[in-house]
């Protein structure tokens, strides 16, 4: 049973992400991401972490969501507009480009010979770091310390897309 609801959690998080892509207005592609990411959140929910997936519904399914939703409204997207991108071929060929730079990426990050599924720590282990540390100190400790300098950026890259946001409306007036 645990793996249909899984089939069906990952199909949903993938038919939303492809609807993000593909969708014909700003306003629907927003709901497929809700969509996506409130099954995420189902998929930590069965791999029981559970803040994890309230992390998920509360800052991206709800704040972040809102925030682009604020954009949106703000810039007035809902008017018909023109494609840039016509064809389907033009779609295939930017995600393989994206796929080919992130696994030249990737290649160059892992040692030699070792594959990205192995680099992760078992659940043992895991379990033994929850009960000496606790949950949030799992989380928190890699994220304030190895990947400070991504957390940081990402704050700064919202910060900034919310400014030009702000820029191209007042300019729009």
């Amino acid at each position: 049973m645990d793996s249909l609801i899984y089939f069906v959690l990952a199909s949903v998080t993938v038919g939303g992400a492809l609807g993000v892509v593909f969708g014909r207005s700003p306003i629907a592609s927003l709901l497929f991401m809700i969509a996506s990411l409130g099954s995420t959140a189902g998929i930590y929910v069965m791999l029981e972490a559970h803040f994890l997936a309230a992390i998920q519904i509360i800052v991206y399914a709800g704040a972040i969501m809102v925030l682009f939703l604020f954009v949106i409204m703000l810039l007035n997207l809902g008017h018909d507009y023109k494609r840039d991108i016509r064809g389907g071929l033009a779609i295939l060929f930017a995600f393989g480009v994206t796929g080919g730079i992130g696994g030249l990426l990737a290649s160059r990050v892992m040692p030699e010979g070792t594959l990205l599924l192995n680099s992760y720590p078992t659940g043992v282990s895991i379990d033994t770091e929850i009960a000496e540390k606790g949950i949030i100190g799992v989380i928190a400790e890699p994220l304030f310390n190895e990947y400070i300098v991504a957390f940081e950026f990402t704050g700064v890259l919202l910060f900034v897309a919310i400014v030009g946001a702000l820029a191209l409306a007042k300019r729009s007036d």
